[in-house]
């Protein structure tokens, strides 16, 4: 999702800074450019830091509709991702909703090693027509959420470090594809991204642009909704994380709302203590889409 004229990243996190780099031959040292905060679980870790650095390359030298390259993962790395998946199997039977479910079968995901981001992003686009394009780290909220109106997914493709195999400070490549690109593979989920990335696209003032990330959070994001009686997840946040999915149950949960949503404030660094919960995934899906239909 690197622009070809804009090539600033920036990532304002409690725990990870990406410095601004510009890609030319004037950077003294063009490798060195990810910085982690003293408390990050890798900050210590020079392999960790210099294989970040090497992927974070591979997004800030990237071109839109090229092939993906593939990010240098470890044999460490991918027994983090099947940490991840043996966490999870079990959480998502229990906790996911059932249109997550469906997705993540169309998918096929292998669950002993990393998948690289452009054999997953070939699969979601023969299924809703969304790609994924690989950035270094978040970017600026207008960038991201506009992106997804052309159906671009913009995904870091670095994981967490091994010591904190069910914890990360910042999006990772786990996050980003059990959570985002499985439910893309979800068409009527990818229609929502897309109409998210429109709504953005008519927004003029700053107020409106944030009222529209709180419910990107509140939705696409940390969003709930009740089948057969039992509380469930179509979030991607709370379904690339076993710990989301056990903790949601603790959470104040109110009908989905979408006006206050939009104009609630929320903590990315801790459990969500309040969730919007829809009535149903149809229900859900109606009442989202027309909002974002009429935004203005």
């Amino acid at each position: 999702m690197t622009t070809q004229t804009d090539k600033k990243l920036f990532l304002d996190h409690v725990d990870m800074r990406i410095v601004a780099a510009d890609i030319d031959d004037s950077v003294a040292d063009r490798k060195q450019i990810v910085q982690l905060d003293q408390d990050h679980p890798g900050f210590r870790d020079k392999e960790y830091r210099a294989r970040r650095n090497r992927i974070a390359q591979i997004a800030l030298e990237y071109r839109p509709g090229t092939p993906i390259p593939d990010a240098p993962y470890t044999v460490e790395e991918h027994a983090v991702w099947r940490t991840i998946w043996e966490a999870l199997t079990l959480a998502h039977q229990e906790h996911a909703c059932a249109e997550y479910l469906e997705c993540v079968k169309r998918l096929e995901l292998p669950h002993e090693r990393i998948p690289q981001l452009r054999e997953v992003s070939e699969k979601v686009e023969t299924i809703s027509g969304f790609r994924l394009e690989p950035v270094a780290g978040l970017v600026e909220p207008r960038v991201f959420l506009e992106s997804l109106a052309e159906g671009v997914f913009l995904s870091t493709q670095y994981i967490r470090h091994h010591s904190t195999p069910l914890y990360t400070p910042e999006p990772d490549v786990a996050h980003e594809i059990i959570g985002h690109a499985v439910t893309l593979a979800s068409p009527r989920l990818a229609e929502l991204n897309r109409l998210v990335g429109h709504a953005v696209k008519r927004t003029t003032s700053k107020e409106s642009l944030e009222r529209l990330a709180r419910l990107y959070w509140f939705t696409i994001e940390f969003g709930v909704l009740r089948e057969e009686g039992k509380l469930k997840a179509y979030g991607t946040g709370l379904l690339s994380s076993a710990g989301e999915l056990e903790a949601m149950h603790n959470a104040l949960i109110r009908p989905l709302d979408l006006e206050a949503a939009s104009r609630k404030d929320f903590n990315p660094t801790d459990f969500q203590p309040i969730l919007f919960c829809a009535d149903s995934f149809d229900a859900m899906y109606e009442k989202l889409r027309d909002y974002l239909v009429r935004w203005q």
